[in-house]
């Protein structure tokens, strides 16, 4: 494809970068003992029960009207899934609870990303209370290299329904506007304390007929606080056939404009509902054609990245296997060290535990997203996990047969 007039500009302002080929570090998603080593043989094979449970669509789907319904009900099981999903998933129910979590991560060279993981709030007091909770995970980062980011949802901080409208072009009344501007002091308010902090932050993406507002958000702020050093991150989400063509000209825009680009590049959250929504309404899908279309645009962003990793820094979410060697291979040929904390891995906690540990073996920089709150605030986030686990194909399966795998290699010791 030709180079446009803000390819050119892009181009124009990428440094070289060294293309010394050097040899990339060994790497196996395969080593057990690096995967597993700081688990007990219980957690093991608690791991194990939970990932064969979530393995069956109906006991998922069952069991998570269930669990909504005793919780909100007051029947004693918040101990039963604080004891095993939360356990899996969370590293706890506040930011004390989740410290031995980021020790334990830290031990084996791996980040922690403290994930203020409540859904649902819908009033101005509280989304002040999530403002300065998401503000505490920054105080908490400031100064911990075992803790290189903080990540919040504009929706724990802004009623859905005018992000929506926001995100529609339509005009908004006198209430609205002034109800709007709070939502950007909000932003802005934790985006000044992590420029202040020196801590990088990440704004993570959401449904498709709410993004336009949090990415006019979300540019606004690399605006003001990327002009000398990587801050704030938008998220990408590549199985929307539109994003590779907005992170290209977002990092266009960034480099005619003067300021750095943050991106935090992913597959996607919302798939099935995307596609019912779009079905509903007689639209388009933003989904991508199939699975292969999004691995296509994700590794070809993860390309675009590197080649303007002058003016770009990422941070790789990605359960996927042949991304990730993807990644690190493209980091070899451009002589990259796997150390430069331009370039992020991440996975969510409880999940690819392959790929973090033996990442973070081989020198690269890991960090695992991990999600707090109270149990009952955080049922949504889990029952979401559960879901996943069931719709993306072999990721349990995957799971199950690395658990497996170290039962066996265990019971031989």
């Amino acid at each position: 494809m030709p180079d446009t007039a803000n390819e050119k500009t892009l181009n124009s302002l990428s440094l070289s970068v060294d293309q010394t080929l050097v040899e990339r570090p060994s790497i196996s998603f395969d080593n057990l003992e690096n995967t597993f080593g700081s688990r007990s043989l219980a957690e093991i094979r608690r791991a194990y029960l939970l990932f064969k449970t979530l393995g069956n669509p109906l006991v998922v789907k069952l069991g998570s009207t269930l669990a909504g319904f005793a919780l909100n009900s007051g029947l004693p099981i918040k101990g039963l899934i604080r004891k095993t999903i939360f356990s899996q998933f969370c590293g706890g129910e506040d930011i004390a609870d989740c410290n031995q979590t980021v020790s334990r991560l830290a031990q084996s060279g791996i980040g922690s990303i403290l994930d203020y993981s409540v859904e649902g709030k819908g009033s101005e007091a509280e989304f002040e209370a999530s403002c300065r909770e998401i503000i505490a995970t920054v105080q908490r980062a400031a100064g911990d290299s075992h803790i290189p980011f903080s990540v919040f949802k504009v929706t724990g901080l802004a009623r859905f329904e005018l992000l929506e409208k926001l995100s529609d072009g339509e005009a908004l009344s006198a209430d609205e506007d002034r109800e709007f501007h709070r939502i950007r002091e909000r932003v802005n308010r934790i985006c000044e304390a992590a420029f202040k902090a020196r801590v990088r932050i990440f704004i993570d993406a959401e449904e498709s007929w709410i993004q336009p507002a949090i990415d006019s958000l979300a540019t606004e702020m690399m605006e003001q606080y990327n002009r000398t050093d990587f801050v704030v991150y938008n998220t990408i989400q590549l199985y929307r056939h539109d994003r590779l063509t907005y992170f290209k000209d977002s990092a266009n825009e960034a480099a005619q404009k003067g300021y750095l680009l943050g991106v935090k590049l992913v597959r996607g959250a919302y798939m099935e509902k995307e596609r019912s929504r779009a079905e509903k309404q007689d639209k388009p899908s933003p989904i991508q054609p199939d699975k292969s279309a999004s691995d296509r645009d994700y590794n070809q962003a993860l390309r675009f990245a590197l080649d303007h990793i002058d003016r770009i820094a990422i941070c790789a979410g990605t359960h996927n296997e042949h991304s990730s060697l993807l990644l690190a291979d493209l980091m070899t040929e451009r002589g990259i060290d796997p150390g430069d904390k331009r370039i992020y891995f991440s996975q969510l906690l409880g999940m690819s535990d392959h790929i973090s540990f033996n990442l973070a073996k081989a020198g690269y920089n890991v960090a695992k997203y991990v999600p707090y709150g109270p149990v009952e605030a955080v049922l949504p986030y889990l029952i979401r996990r559960a879901q996943e686990n069931t719709s993306i194909a072999g990721q349990t399966g995957r799971e199950l047969s690395l658990l497996t795998a170290e039962m066996k290699r265990r019971n031989r010791l």
